[in-house]
């Protein structure tokens, strides 16, 4: 659809809060989206150049638009996460979760059981979870049955049936595991005080568990039953020990859920952690794929709402790093400052960046479990496909990394027999360069890494990917003509976004099958340079190498610092805000310096 025929129908679109849908030729649903105001939003979509190339093509591939107008902007959510659910539009977020997970379900019938299941059925059982591990809840279903005696039977006790004497009590009873509900020394009623224990532990709440234990050992300890007694405190024991297990905050911290991202290129990675009663009780990390260039917190946004239905939460707080609209009004939104909920957030934090780590790692080591000719059949297709006039055994990346537009650094990755070779790996600070300018950055970069190559003897390699489009791929060029490498090696450009290869001169990129061998171990040099090159910038920002712009004001702390770029994302940003904005956030007086500041200097 072009902007001239979206102008014939932009005045039937409603300005209410809902849902729009967009569809190509063939009616497959392309996108799902919310809006507080539908025409506004789909219009963003129409009046612009995007400088994304999948918004461009989702845009071009519209053919029609179909929209639902809701009573509220938290109804609009919820029914947009059910249609990416039912549809999974190829143009939205794609969150990489296709499990099935465990639930321990107390059945619908007399003397319930209590047994771990995947399916739920619709027949009046409760069930309790979900969990993202099967040995976490055969774990506790041992932990249970041995602490609270319930039958483990198939047999019909229906009241007639037990009244009857159908049933004879079987080896757990006299073991100590059942009272023999089946043979009515157990009434239905203590039968579900046990049932109402079971839930208590499984919603991390032992207090009245262990106090009921310790009142019933007490009275037998007073009877002089001390065989009993001794079965009681060791159910004591077990469920302290279980107890110490979790990993317990403070109790007071009630009921939260708290999630932490990170996002690098297409993809973000989101960690939750459950808590009940001040107890971990749950942690999941998933993978999202992002289609248009979502910011953070819509990526988030979406995240929390999957997260919390998968797992049936009704946690009325959630943590989170920082400030963003969820549309259930009645829930709190907390970016934690200090204390028990930033402990519980940085926890998720460091979860979120082991998983992140771990994946990168198996990423690279693809092709490590291959035979040789498995590893070469992959190189011989990316020589075709990219028609190098030789093998790429031995394959170089860079890619230019600065922070909130200061401070840059570059990184070059380096892949032999398409297996990272890290030994090989080198960072460089730009040294020629005033300011951030990646043209320049990666010439400078470019030139010394291969004139040291040349000046050591060591061998060049056959094909070097620049991580950015044509300007960078021309700069990088200009080292190359300078050392006289033209012909030695095969130099092209990777777009950042698009995934298209250039060629230096051609008009046209190359674009490789989307799930062709070729394409994917570019896509892990790429993944790997970024991760290398990030990894060095946050080193050098721990160690307090440099600061941000920010922090150079005179008057001007980290905290203000960190806000300002919290709020605005970059330096470049704030650079252009007048004063009276700069005073909404961060007051008059230090609003004056930071004005001041850039502006003097400009």
């Amino acid at each position: 659809m072009t902007a001239a025929e979206f102008q014939l129908i932009s005045h039937t679109i409603p300005l209410q809060a809902g849902i729009y849908k967009y569809y190509n030729e063939k009616n497959e649903i392309l996108y799902v989206g919310k809006a507080k105001s539908l025409r506004k939003r789909v219009s963003s979509y129409f009046v612009k150049n995007h400088d994304n190339y999948k918004t461009r093509k989702l845009v071009e591939t519209i053919h029609h638009i179909e929209f639902t107008i809701v009573n509220s902007e938290q109804d609009a959510f919820l029914l947009e996460n059910s249609l990416i659910k039912q549809f999974q539009p190829r143009f939205n977020i794609d969150l990489k979760d296709d499990k099935t997970y465990p639930y321990i379900v107390i059945k619908h019938e007399s003397f319930p059981r209590v047994f771990l299941t995947r399916n739920i059925i619709k027949d009046g059982s409760e069930y309790l979870g979900p969990f993202t591990s099967v040995g976490r809840v055969r774990e506790l279903l041992d932990m249970i049955r041995y602490n609270i005696p319930l039958r483990t039977c198939n047999l019909n006790l229906s009241p007639q049936n037990v009244n009857k004497g159908k049933y004879k009590v079987c080896l757990e009873y006299h073991l100590g595991n059942c009272k023999g509900p089946c043979e009515g020394l157990e009434t239905e009623e203590e039968y579900r005080e046990g049932l109402q224990q079971v839930k208590n532990i499984l919603r991390g709440n032992l207090t009245p568990v262990l106090q009921q234990f310790r009142a019933q050992m007490q009275a037998h300890a007073l009877n002089m039953e001390f065989e009993k007694a001794e079965i009681l405190r060791k159910k004591i024991e077990s469920l302290n020990a279980y107890q110490s297990k979790s990993a317990i905050v403070n109790t007071r911290v009630g009921n939260v859920d708290v999630f932490s991202i990170i996002s690098e290129g297409n993809h973000a990675y989101v960690n939750y952690l459950r808590v009940l009663n001040g107890t971990i009780a749950d942690t999941k990390t998933v993978t999202l794929e992002k289609k248009l260039e979502e910011e953070n917190e819509e990526v988030l946004t979406y995240a929390v709402g999957y997260l919390r239905d998968a797992f049936n939460s009704l946690a009325p707080e959630i943590v989170v790093p920082f400030d963003m609209e969820y549309p259930e009004q009645q829930i709190t939104i907390t970016v934690p400052k200090g204390g028990d909920k930033k402990k519980l957030l940085e926890l998720s934090e460091k979860n979120v960046n082991y998983f992140k780590e771990e994946l990168y790692k198996r990423k690279i080591l693809h092709l490590e479990g291959k035979t040789d000719m498995e590893k070469k059949k992959v190189l011989y297709q990316l020589q075709a496909d990219l028609e190098l006039q030789q093998l790429p055994v031995h394959i170089e990346c860079f890619d230019n990394s600065n922070f909130q537009g200061s401070y840059p650094v570059s990184a070059c990755v380096v892949f032999k027999d398409g297996i990272a070779s890290r030994k090989d790996y080198r960072h460089f600070n730009i040294k020629t360069v005033v300011g951030i300018n990646d043209f320049a950055s990666m010439k400078e970069v470019v030139f010394r890494r291969y004139r040291r190559l040349l000046e050591e003897n060591q061998p060049l390699p056959q094909l070097v990917i620049i991580d950015g489009g044509k300007g960078q791929l021309g700069s990088a060029m200009e080292s190359i003509r300078e050392l006289d490498l033209i012909g030695s090696m095969t130099v092209v450009g990777l777009a950042k976004n698009e995934e298209e290869i250039f060629f230096p001169g051609d008009k046209d990129s190359i674009k490789l099958p989307y799930d062709s061998e070729s394409l994917k171990l570019i896509r892990r040099v790429r993944d790997e340079v970024h991760r290398f090159g990030i990894t060095f910038h946050r080193q050098k920002r721990s160690k307090g190498t440099f600061k941000n712009e920010l922090e150079e004001i005179k008057g001007i702390g980290e905290n203000t610092a960190t806000q300002l770029l919290k709020t605005f994302r970059s330096v470049n940003k704030i650079k252009q805000l007048s004063e009276e904005e700069l005073v909404k956030e961060i007051g008059n007086a230090k609003a004056k310096l930071v004005y001041q500041h850039f502006h003097n200097k400009e």
